[in-house]
């Protein structure tokens, strides 16, 4: 009998294995193929039973159906109200391609500051929350009531109690270890309409997935000034020893209202709510000169839409490629265009964390550092802080900042937001913070990185064998 029970076991994985094989393959990259089916191929039943639990990024119908209604619904707004993109700037037909993204057009007459300094965007966030006099509106992955995220807290309480409109979502994965419940029942208990983004939970009623999140960081106030970027409102040092670095822009202009989408379609996705007549939302005042337009991203799209743009991006650029990312780990076809633009005399920077605070990521994401600098590309490795901006600009008109990462899950699992900004002036701004980001990196050279110890080696890429779990 154990014989057989034995037989039964080893012939049921090689049922797994070339069933698996069939299977997996259909509808997803290669890489993520590859990942798959090594780890099955390993370890069959349990990574079946993962698989099955994570393995295919879906979202329920119901929200779907919501990202459909959604999406018609900024359509039809677009249709009714003025069209805003100037024709010929700076963007080119770029903004077509973005729209046929995203949904949203390019809008003129925009004002964005970008905020490095921590502390400095936290109070200024506050500040302006202390002046609404309608609405705030608040889209965190993180949201912590410390030192950092309570004055923001305070603000918000300031403002519900001298009548202003207010209502908060935060990531129910990503802030669920700094006092999630109990900060959401402050919030109600002083009148906020508060909840979590994405619930997860395993007995949960419509329970979201634990790895599918809501990454983005967005703050909207009063439809005159937005937020959003890489920062969560939470001490930068929530991780021992890793101290955060960011980036922020604040935005006025017409294109707050996209941001307030942006906020309002997540608030539909858990709630149920829309607003009682979408229509009747009027453009913001031009504040500036700047021509700007929102890309949200996530599995909630047809497809993984900001990798997309990113890789069009890089084909086009003619002069200078900067990515500022924590979490480099990208697929083919995003290191192919890389490669191609250093091929075209185009001059790439990667400025990336070091160290990272994740040790598999960093393990993954340094096994393609040796065909990036063999290709041209310029590696900074950052060491006064833990980088974790997030922002890219390509030649010296386009910049763009959110809370994309440039990797896989960023791309595939989590819910994102992206500010394209087509504005000479903005992407000078960006330069002199990724001077700043330069000045203080270890620039790698081939000869140096070649002379690290056989074990990273294999240690790098065994790591990036899990590229597509990462």
């Amino acid at each position: 009998m154990f014989l057989s029970w034995g037989l039964l076991y080893v012939l049921s994985e090689w049922a797994i294995r070339l069933v698996m094989l069939v299977y997996v393959p259909q509808r997803r990259s290669p890489a993520a193929a590859r990942t798959w089916l090594l780890l099955i191929f390993l370890l069959p039943w349990p990574a079946f039973l993962l698989y099955a639990a994570i393995g295919r990024i879906k979202f329920p119908a119901w929200r779907l159906d919501r990202q459909r209604q959604v999406s018609q619904i900024i359509r039809d707004w677009q249709r009714i109200h003025p069209i805003q993109e100037e024709a010929g700037g700076p963007g080119g037909n770029l903004p077509a391609l973005v729209q046929a993204l995203g949904d949203f057009r390019a809008l003129a007459g925009n004002a964005i500051e970008l905020l490095p300094d921590y502390d400095a965007s936290i109070a200024r966030l506050a500040q302006d929350i202390d002046a609404a006099q309608a609405h705030v509106h608040l889209l965190y992955y993180i949201l912590a009531d410390d030192d950092r995220g309570g004055p923001v807290v305070e603000a918000l309480l300031r403002a519900k109690a001298r009548g202003v409109d207010c209502r908060v979502l935060i990531d129910a994965v990503g802030s669920r270890k700094f006092g999630l419940a109990a900060l959401l029942q402050r919030l109600r208990d002083a009148g906020i309409p508060a909840h979590e983004a994405l619930p997860a939970g395993l007995f949960r009623r419509n329970a979201a997935r634990f790895d599918l999140r809501n990454h983005r960081k967005v703050a909207v106030i009063d439809q005159r000034v937005a937020f959003t970027g890489s920062q969560n409102l939470v001490n930068p040092g929530f991780v021992e020893g890793y101290p955060n670095e960011e980036l922020v822009a604040r935005v006025t202009g017409p294109v707050v209202i996209q941001l307030q989408a942006v906020f309002l379609q997540d608030w539909f996705f858990e709630t149920g709510h829309l607003p009682a007549n979408p229509e009747a939302f009027e453009l913001p005042a031009r504040t500036g000169a700047s021509l700007a337009q929102v890309l949200p991203s996530g599995p909630g799209y047809e497809r993984e839409n900001a990798q997309e743009l990113l890789v069009h991006l890089f084909h086009r650029a003619e002069r200078r490629i900067v990515i500022t990312t924590p979490y480099f780990v990208p697929d083919d076809p995003f290191l192919q265009a890389l490669r191609t633009a250093v091929r075209r005399g185009v001059e790439v920077r990667l400025v990336v964390a070091n160290p990272v605070d994740k040790w598999v990521m960093a393990l993954a994401q340094r096994s393609y550092f040796d065909e990036l600098l063999r290709a041209g590309v310029r590696i900074h490795l950052y060491r006064p802080h833990f980088l974790h901006a997030k922002h890219v600009s390509i030649d010296d008109d386009l910049a763009i900042v959110g809370s994309v990462n440039m990797d896989i899950r960023s791309f595939a699992l989590n819910a994102e937001v992206a500010l394209l900004v087509y504005d000479p002036a903005v992407v000078a701004s960006m330069r002199t913070v990724q001077e700043t980001y330069f000045a203080d990196s270890i620039e790698l050279t081939r000869e140096a990185w070649a002379r690290r110890p056989l074990w990273v080696r294999v240690a790098q890429n065994t790591a990036r064998l899990g590229d597509s779990l990462l």
